[in-house]
């Protein structure tokens, strides 16, 4: 099902009607997103610094990084909420870098999702819509669309506090898609659910935005999160933006060491690379990796990433064959799952290796000795 497809409602964001912005050409661009040089300073703190970011019609972006990044301050200066030190915000095609949030085609999920305690279901749903001026009768007909796409048909006249956790987050959810917005977005919405919650709230998250094809921009510490719901994932640190490209693309080639660190998890080297650009030589002299040969970075400081996945761990006395090869020692042990992580000691050296538990898997414990191996190709070079 869609939400309301009524072509004679208000539009808040230009104070026209959707027929006139279709008939005027702006759907060609509805829910495209352009930040230039987007810089916002706290005093003396600047919490984004000359971030430029391109966002498709229909993308579900994520912008992922650690507290304090700038990831929710980007994202407040999208919706209005807060106004630029330097740099210019698009929606649309439409410079609104000076416009205030009510008139700007968007809506805002918050963490805390901000329900009215003394209304209904329904009548916290309906708010905005009455805001923007739409009819009772379709008031009520987008109500009740909204309910049935997050699965609370029928909660329409129950009051916010006899909610759960999960269905406020999906009330909230209702409330900012009712409004019919060309960019939706989401600032740590599940943050405060469970993880069994959270993650099934995650794949209905992205079925919805699947079914509505609106923009999604939603901000998250969690690589999970990004991870399971994200088109694209743009990793911050510092106010900057450290990489963008599509989620396989960020775990497999990434391009500093903190997207390397900060997806998923890593055995990551410092060095130089040799004279003939094959080999990496650890800054504290523990390790040459054979590396995927490039004569163009030879001499050059550079970080070599290990994905624990791509380790191969084996009994003491057995060889892969590989160049990188040690024999070493198991410390412990994690289970995850159906996986299980090993942390083993190289000559004072850690190194992680995660295995698929199977029957088939030869099992470690703590103090035994074990080959650690990875071919060459296991290793992604990033340059400094």
């Amino acid at each position: 099902m869609t939400v309301s497809e009524t072509n004679e409602t208000q539009d808040p964001a230009s104070g026209r009607s959707e027929r006139d912005r279709a008939e005027s050409g702006d759907d060609s661009q509805a829910g495209s997103v352009n930040l230039q040089n987007l810089r916002k300073e706290f005093g003396d703190l600047v919490a984004v610094d000359g971030v430029d970011l391109e966002i498709e019609s229909g993308e579900f972006l994520t912008l992922l990084g650690p507290s304090g990044c700038g990831k929710s301050t980007t994202l407040r200066m999208i919706s209005g909420l807060e106004t630029p030190t330097d740099g210019d915000v698009y929606l649309s095609g439409n410079r609104v870098t000076e416009q205030t949030a009510n008139s700007r085609d968007t809506s805002m999920v918050f963490q805390e999702w901000a329900l009215f305690p003394h209304m209904t279901v329904g009548e916290n749903i309906s708010f905005g819509l009455e805001m923007d001026g739409v009819p009772e009768e379709e008031r009520q007909t987008r109500i009740e669309e909204s309910l049935e796409m997050v699965e609370l048909s029928g909660y329409q006249d129950r009051k916010a506090t006899e909610l759960s956790g999960g269905q406020k987050q999906r009330v909230a959810m209702a409330r900012a898609v009712v409004r019919e917005p060309d960019v939706l977005l989401l600032d740590e919405p599940l943050a405060s659910l469970d993880r069994k919650l959270r993650q099934h709230m995650q794949v209905e998250l992205k079925d919805i935005q699947d079914e509505l094809g609106i923009t999604f921009i939603y901000v998250t510490h969690d690589q999970e999160e990004a991870l399971t719901m994200s088109d694209r994932i743009a990793v911050m640190n510092d106010g900057q933006i450290e990489q963008i490209g599509p989620v396989d693309d960020l775990y497999t080639s990434p391009e500093t060491q903190f997207v390397a660190t900060f997806i998923g998890e890593t055995n990551l080297y410092e060095g130089t690379i040799s004279d003939d650009g094959s080999s990496l030589q650890t800054d504290d002299g523990q390790f040459s990796l054979s590396i995927p040969a490039s004569e163009d970075d030879a001499g050059r400081s550079a970080a070599v990433s290990v994905r624990p996945e791509e380790v191969i761990l084996e009994p003491h006395d057995e060889s892969s064959g590989y160049a990188n090869e040690w024999t070493g020692t198991v410390l412990d042990t994690i289970y995850k799952g159906s996986l299980k992580l090993y942390r083993i000691d190289v000559d004072g050296k850690h190194l992680e290796v995660e295995r698929q538990i199977n029957e088939e898997t030869t099992n470690f414990e703590e103090d035994d000795e074990v080959t650690v191996s990875f071919p060459a190709e296991a290793c992604k070079v990033i340059l400094d």
